[in-house]
This record gives structure tokens, sequence and C-alpha cells, in this order.
């Protein structure tokens, strides 16, 4: 791996740092908190109603 990617992949770990840190400190950190939280119980309903659908696609040979 050449240096140029090291210092792309390097400059972008630092900015994903800089941005996570700037999101969770002060006023922001609970707006942002909720707003994870919230996202995420609707991703899991989500994949939970996906999982246990039965939609009639199975088929039953006789």
């Amino acid at each position: 791996m050449g240096a140029t990617k090291k210092i792309a992949i390097g400059l972008g770990l630092a900015g994903g740092a800089l941005l996570t840190a700037w999101l969770l400190s002060g006023s922001r950190g609970r707006k942002t908190k909720d707003y994870l939280v919230k996202r995420a119980d609707d991703l899991r309903k989500t994949l939970t109603k996906d999982k246990n659908s039965n939609d009639g696609a199975d088929v039953h040979y006789i």
C-alpha cells in the first residue's frame, strides 16, 4: 500500500473521529444519542418483522 493511500485512510479515520466527538459533545450529544437509538429500534423492528413474516411465498408440494 502506497504512502498516499495510508495518508488518505488516516485522514478519513481522523475526520470520522472528530465528527463523532463533535456530535457527542455538548447539547448535541443527547440529541445524537436519541436519534441513533430511535433509528436502531426502527431497524430492529423492521428486521424482526421481515424475518417472522409469513407472506405465503413458500410453496408446498403434495
